[in-house]
């Protein structure tokens, strides 16, 4: 990875950023609406992934799909490191590990698909001679 330091400061945005969406709207939604709250958890998870992707794709020269697979695993893993606890261990919603990661940590693999995506796109894009 070119940049660990940058990758694990954004990868805490990624985590963070639909995790306050998600403490915003749960009480409203979540037993109400709980199709609602799923389609908005995984827009804020796939948008903040493209947001800070592209961040952190914009600082790379070169192997921009090998960068964007390896940060988008990194951002993954941290989210989930962050999040499983707080769901498993305390908080509303008190589950099991298989539980969460069939219902939130599936939304997560949004992540690694967003920026490799980006990376194949940075990829091609012709350099800018001059």
């Amino acid at each position: 990875m070119k940049s660990w330091g940058k990758a694990i400061g954004i990868g805490a945005l990624v985590w963070l950023i639909p995790f306050v969406i998600a403490f915003i709207i749960y009480f409203p939604l979540h037993e109400a609406s709980r199709p609602l709250f799923e389609s908005i958890m995984a827009v804020a998870v796939s948008g903040t992934a493209v947001g800070f992707g592209l961040l952190y794709l914009r600082g790379i020269n070169e192997n921009f799909v090998k960068e964007g697979v390896l940060v988008g695993i990194l951002w993954f893993i941290m989210a989930v490191a962050i999040d499983a606890p707080l769901m498993l261990l305390g908080g509303p919603m008190q589950m099991s590990f298989s539980a969460y990661m069939v219902d939130i940590g599936v939304t997560y693999l949004c992540i690694p698909a967003v920026t490799w995506g980006l990376g194949v796109a940075f990829a091609h894009v012709p350099k800018k001679s001059g």
